[in-house]
């Protein structure tokens, strides 16, 4: 009885019958005249309008319900931060369950209106009534007694207002009052009761449900990290594009310093020149490791600017193997041979990306066969590609390891006892430009036999 929100509770009850008729007569006229010229584009237009004002009236529901009945009603709709267009957003509303549990609560909400406002008025004027008992009584004989009433009514079964005052009945009618008021405080309980019960009922038909806000929340925190992430990443790559670019510099410079001092005119004792020779290798090396890296991180900030173009294959292979050749023999003592089959189309690629692929296939080969073995260059046409193929004789691979060789920094156990000194990025920088160009590699290999590169391009459309 002191709490103000049973106070507030009643009155919603006595206000959702004019609201309950409200909302019912809108949205029915609605949905019959939109339904009814659903041939026509008005009649699109009216529910489309009818969908809007029932969603208005349902918002409209859900803050009194949480005002006046005291609702813990949650959002009646999952965010989503997925920008969408008119006719997408309308179809997604249409799908969300929360729409149409709305149109039902609002509908519903005309029966249950004429219900808890008979209830509402009935117990509210029996209850008016025998509380003020005592006084009606006094206020019909004082009347009575100044003329202003002239007839004898009746208040009760044998109870006569004639203009005398009789104590005995003032003391039943108090009586009255008195179990008026226990009537009373029950019929606010009861009235009290209902409100609490359509507080339950706002908060199941008004609002989303837990689970779905609980994965929106989740999906919007993904979102949150996932764009976190791709700022790192992004910071990332141009961290390592900006050092790239400022390792060349010094890389370059040492490397010229160090020829220089290795000039056959200037005196120098065969200690201090084997050191030097030591230094122009590891700077070759780290000068090699930073393209590699520099060429990767372009590719990742898609600053890899090609230039794709119908290219001979052949001139290509022979211009390749003519700069390898002398490594392959002073380093290994290896041979290396090309061919290429008669009439071949040419292929769609850049020119200097498909020599840097090759260089890097040979290479590789290079660095993994054995002294006195062969490396084969040979292309060919298959279907709508041409094929380039790099073979060797060279130590071979692990199945274990054909998975992994286009991955970053992969060395296989093999190469890494050679001690080789390859940065194990040159096969992923040949996936990657390879990508680019719009072909593929794959490879095949058997452990002490040599291994198989097959690049795929394709071909110039005729």
């Amino acid at each position: 009885m002191t709490d103000s929100r049973t106070y507030l509770r009643i009155f919603y009850l006595l206000l959702a019958f004019p609201l309950g008729t409200l909302y019912f007569t809108v949205i029915v006229t609605g949905l019959s005249a939109g339904l009814g010229m659903a041939i026509v584009m008005v009649g699109f237009l009216i529910l489309i309008l009818t969908l809007m004002v029932w969603l208005v009236f349902a918002r409209i529901e859900r803050t009194l319900a949480i005002h006046l009945l005291g609702a813990h009603v949650r959002p009646m709709f999952a965010p989503d931060p997925t920008p969408l267009s008119a006719w997408p957003r309308l179809l997604r509303t249409l799908r969300d369950p929360v729409t149409w549990k709305s149109l039902a609560y609002l509908l519903i909400e005309f029966p249950l209106g004429v219900f808890t406002f008979s209830v509402g008025i009935t117990l509210i004027s029996i209850s008016l009534s025998l509380v003020l008992y005592p006084a009606i009584y006094v206020v019909l004989t004082a009347l009575y007694q100044q003329g202003v009433i002239n007839s004898a009514g009746t208040m009760f079964p044998g109870v006569s207002v004639d203009g005398t005052f009789n104590n005995s009945v003032f003391v039943g009618f108090f009586l009255v009052s008195a179990f008026g008021v226990g009537f009373t405080v029950v019929s606010v309980a009861l009235m009290n009761g209902l409100g609490w019960l359509w507080a339950r009922f706002a908060e199941v038909m008004l609002g989303a449900d837990e689970s779905r806000l609980q994965l929106a929340a989740a999906k919007a925190e993904a979102q949150v990290e996932h764009a976190r992430a791709d700022r790192a990443d992004q910071s990332r790559r141009e961290l390592i594009v900006n050092a790239s670019h400022e390792l060349r510099t010094p890389v370059a410079s040492i490397s010229a310093h160090v020829e220089s001092l290795l000039k056959p005119d200037r005196p120098m004792d065969q200690e201090t020149r084997n050191y030097l020779l030591v230094v122009a290798a590891e700077t070759d090396r780290l000068g090699s490791l930073v393209d590699d890296v520099l060429a990767l991180a372009r590719a990742d900030a898609d600053e890899l600017h090609l230039d794709i173009g119908p290219v001979e294959v052949p001139d290509v292979i022979d211009q390749v193997c003519k700069a390898l050749i002398q490594l392959a023999r002073r380093e290994r003592n290896l041979s290396l041979v090309h061919s290429c089959e008669p009439g071949l189309p040419r292929a769609m690629a850049d020119r200097d990306r498909l020599a840097q692929v090759l260089t890097n296939l040979i290479r590789n080969a290079v660095n993994n066969t054995l002294d006195g073995g062969i490396i084969s260059v040979e292309a060919s046409v298959v279907g709508d590609h041409v094929a380039i193929t790099v073979s060797d004789t060279g130590i071979g691979m692990d199945p274990a390891d054909l998975s992994r060789i286009f991955d970053r920094f992969y060395r296989t156990d093999q190469s890494r006892t050679r001690g080789t000194g390859g940065s194990g990025l040159g096969l992923a920088i040949v996936r990657d430009l390879l990508s680019a160009m719009g072909g593929s590699i794959g490879a095949e290999s058997v452990a002490g036999q040599g291994s198989v590169f097959r690049v795929s391009l394709r071909r110039e459309a005729t």
